[in-house]
């Protein structure tokens, strides 16, 4: 395991393709150890999944057929002949209606449709291997699997559509049904999701997360590739790689020095799938970064689960981060679904002799410098700081909602920061209550108010070096219904509108002034029973000091702090047991005013390796906020909203 200090440098030495080679093999020994007597089911030990027993079976043989297919591919068939005649025989038992370790059929259930795209996308990249070694009653059987999905308009709108479309390709490469209609009906939708400088949404709400890279912009590239996609593709493909080339500039300066991805996003579990977009990267020979760079980026993810004890001791993944926390997983999550994290290893698919083995190495953003950039899709101010090797996020445009949908925050997408160094607070009270990174309107009985339906107001880095971000939104109580469907949206329920907040965010290194207004209160709303809560970064495990002037927890090797620069507020701290998948606790510095509308209040939130000694101020007059920062430098900003323009300065 390598040092904070090397994590935040670069030090580590990438893995060969050898390294790279064992690691796979390691979590194929695993899984397949778990395997039907037929092969066609692989289910590791683990709590069932929501879906039940027959689901768990599928995944595991689909899942591990994605990794099991680019070791095959990567060595051209040759010296992985047992590993082969595993999967020949899982895909005769899978397809075989009488075997009792069958595959769930795609009219059985609808998560067999999601397998079928691993199924098919691997079966045509291994084709001389496999497929063409399949007897002719298997591959009859083959097809007649994969055939329900042939018009069938019961697939989410969602990168799901990837599923349809890379079955049908194979099926049309088999003489198999298809349907042109589909086709161009999948594609459509694909290019709907697209926004600005390449980033893409999951869906038609506002979803950005890890679905961006390891889902609509990896399926494109492989799908290409596939035999006879390019008839298909029309001339689009080189749209799609720009696409990616561009997402791939923002998605390196994502990834912390130490290879921890953004903990933020739903399917936290896949892990380092989120190296996928960089080995697509690659494989497409995008023009933006170099294949040393991209494989490094790979390297640091996977990396960082291996150095901290993935997979478990058994050689398996768990339903967690560095360990197992089944609360970070979805309610249908079975023990084989995490092996979607085989994604981040498509590399090895990559033959010895191809010149991504053999390109220098380039270091991350973070491990060379500061970065400071607006990403202006999800409304995402970037900041990650060398020292440290954090990068961290500050949101105002991202909660996993259609635009104006007043429901619950999910903490997984609407709260105000993210980063590679703290998780957002995932237990039952941290999806009802936003605490850590969030402004909110608390009552009497210690509910507090939710943001999503938030509008982004602004995004950008302006001439100052300083990167402002600013929303406004109905804040809203939430009274959870019975019954919820956890697929990483906030919790549904009767909402109550308390009023409007809106907040700027000021972002320069570690630092944020947070501005906060409450700008009008709904009638009957009583501000005598409220106060106005702001929480700063949660921390796992951490120590917690300070006064009511301020308040810091932290750990040996990370602190968060929280200060009001302007207004009446007390500092404290909450804490939060079991509620973080990175510790056994969590406590989260918070600031607490007086509910007022119609006044400005702000704060200090700070997130770093080693705290600022220095003390910070924040002027605001006519529209501009001028900040004296912890380090000395004084910077002045404009505005978005230039009613927050008239508190005093402290």
């Amino acid at each position: 395991m390598t040092s904070n200090d090397d994590a935040a440098h670069g030090a580590a030495a990438d893995w060969s393709r050898a390294q790279w080679v064992q690691y796979a093999d390691r979590l194929l020994a695993g899984a397949r150890a778990w395997a039907s007597p037929g092969n066609g089911r692989i289910t590791p030990p683990g709590t069932e999944g929501g879906y039940g027993r027959d689901v768990d079976g599928l995944e595991g043989f689909a899942r591990t057929f994605l990794l099991a297919g680019f070791r095959i591919a990567g060595e051209r068939g040759e010296g992985v002949d047992d590993l082969i005649e595993f999967c020949l025989r899982g895909i005769a038992t899978g397809v075989d209606p009488a075997a009792a370790d069958r595959w769930v059929r795609l009219d059985e259930h609808a998560q067999a449709k999601v397998e079928a795209a691993s199924l098919a996308l691997i079966l045509d990249l291994t084709r001389p291997w496999i497929w063409d070694r399949l007897d002719a009653v298997t591959q009859e059987r083959v097809v007649a699997y994969f055939a329900p999905a042939v018009g069938d308009q019961t697939y989410p709108r969602t990168n799901w559509l990837w599923f349809r479309l890379v079955v049908q390709t194979f099926l049309r490469s088999v003489g198999g049904p298809w349907s042109p209609q589909d086709v161009a009906d999948d594609l459509a939708l694909h290019d709907s999701f697209g926004r600005s400088d390449g980033w893409m949404s999951d869906g038609d709400e506002r979803s950005y997360d890890h679905y961006v890279g390891w889902a609509l912009h990896l399926y494109p590239v492989l799908w290409a590739r596939m035999q006879g996609a390019a008839e298909l593709a029309e001339g689009r493909t080189a749209r799609d790689v720009a696409h990616l080339d561009r997402f791939l500039v923002d998605a390196h300066a994502l990834v912390g020095a130490d290879g921890s991805p953004l903990i933020q996003g739903r399917s936290l579990i896949y892990r380092f799938a989120a190296a996928a977009p960089f080995w697509v990267g690659a494989i497409a020979e995008v023009p933006s970064l170099s294949a040393g760079a991209l494989r490094h980026a790979a390297n640091r993810v996977v990396g960082h689960f291996a150095d901290n004890g993935v997979p478990d001791a058994r050689d398996l993944l768990s339903m967690g981060w560095h360990r197992e926390w089944r609360r970070l997983a979805q309610a249908y999550s079975g023990p084989a679904s995490p092996y979607w994290a085989a994604k981040g290893l498509l590399g090895v698919s990559l033959p010895a002799d191809h010149a991504v083995w053999s390109a220098p190495a380039e270091p991350l953003p973070v491990e060379q410098k500061d970065t400071l950039r607006a990403i202006t899709a999800p409304g995402w101010i970037l900041s990650g700081t060398r020292a440290d090797g954090i990068v961290r996020i500050v949101n105002h445009g991202t909660d996993h909602a259609e635009a104006g949908a007043l429901v619950g925050d999910s903490p997984l997408y609407a709260r105000l920061g993210y980063s590679t160094a703290t998780a957002p607070l995932l237990n039952g009270r941290g999806w009802r209550e936003p605490l850590e990174q969030s402004v909110a309107l608390v009552d009497e009985h210690g509910s507090a108010t939710h943001r999503a339906a938030m509008d982004l107001l602004d995004v950008r880095i302006d001439d100052a070096g300083v990167g402002v971000a600013a929303s406004t939104w109905p804040a809203h109580w939430i009274a959870p219904a019975e019954t919820q469907v956890r697929h990483g949206s906030g919790i549904q329920g009767e909402t109550t509108v308390a009023g409007r907040l809106t907040v700027h965010s000021l972002v320069r290194g570690p630092w944020e002034v947070r501005i906060a207004r409450v700008d009008h209160l709904e009638p009957g709303v009583d501000a005598a029973r409220l106060a106005l809560r702001i929480g700063g970064w949660a921390v796992a495990d951490g120590e917690s000091q300070g006064t009511p002037a301020a308040a810091r927890v932290s750990t040996a090797r990370l602190g968060s702090s929280i200060r009001p620069l302007l207004g009446q507020g007390v500092a404290s701290v909450e804490a939060r047991p079991d509620s973080t998948p990175l510790g056994t606790d969590a406590v989260v510095p918070v600031v607490t005013f007086p509910a007022a509308a119609g006044e400005t209040v702000a704060v200090l939130v700070e997130l770093a390796g080693s705290p600022a000694d220095g003390d910070a101020r924040l002027e605001l007059a006519e529209g501009a906020a001028s900040v004296t920062w912890p380090d000395g430098l004084t910077t002045t900003s404009t505005l978005t909203d230039p009613r927050i323009d008239d508190a005093s300065s402290r």
